[in-house]
């Protein structure tokens, strides 16, 4: 089981960095929280009054707010999330078409920051999809029936746990579900190594010092830097 990280770090540049969501997710077992509704998109991921945060982290707390509190902030007790059998929750599993709406990031960033690892559902916003892939959030396409028989059995059984293998592609629990799922080699090679597209340019780090070590910045672009800076 991988954690999630937080935020970002910087590598020996600073003018480089990296994503600490970008774990190395190879294997995952974890509780299961069925949300039984369909076409969830991002302004019910994350609200909009909540998008003026800069950081990545910090969103968690404010993941499916209109579901989970009403006007005044009470809890809505009757939502999902609230329900005591999944707060510990790290695979979330979802009817069609989740992710859709805007474009956010930050949907992506309040699961993250709430504790999710996975998102299964029989399908999902291909920017949402590819967002998530950025973050190190696992998305998976399941069809509708496996996806309703894991709800049933997130519903009927206490503590219910699904296990994630990425290496070998299969979602299977303890009581003989199991399945396997697509994903593309280049997805798929990314989410085993921790790679955002800033990491995919940084195994490239000595050929990039190599060249810039022999192309040497010109005064004047110094100068524009340091006016930036």
């Amino acid at each position: 089981m991988t954690e999630s990280g937080a935020g970002w770090r910087t590598t020996n540049d600073d003018r480089r960095t990296t994503n600490d969501f970008m774990q190395p997710f190879k294997k995952h077992t974890g509780i299961v929280a069925p949300l039984d509704r369909v076409n969830v998109d991002t302004d019910q991921i994350i609200p909009k009054q909540f998008l003026k945060r800069i950081e990545r982290t910090g969103f968690g707390e404010f993941l499916f707010y209109d579901w989970r509190f009403s006007g005044d902030g009470a809890k809505k007790e009757d939502f999902v999330l609230h329900d005591p059998r999944y707060q510990k929750a790290t695979v979330l599993v979802a009817g069609k078409n989740f992710g859709c709406g805007s474009s956010r990031e930050h949907a992506v960033w309040a699961l993250a920051d709430y504790g999710f690892r996975v998102v299964i559902a029989p399908s999902l916003a291909d920017i949402f999809a590819n967002n998530s892939l950025k973050n190190g959030l696992l998305t998976i396409r399941l069809t509708e029936e496996q996806v309703a028989e894991i709800m049933r059995r997130a519903n009927q059984t206490a503590n219910y746990q699904l296990s994630i293998d990425l290496e070998k592609l299969r979602v299977e629990d303890s009581q003989g579900f199991a399945t396997t799922f697509a994903m593309d080699d280049f997805s798929r090679h990314c989410l085993l190594n921790g790679l955002d597209d800033i990491g995919l340019t940084l195994q490239h780090e000595a050929a990039i010092t190599a060249y810039e070590a022999t192309h040497p910045v010109r005064a004047e672009m110094n100068a524009l830097s340091s006016a930036v800076r």
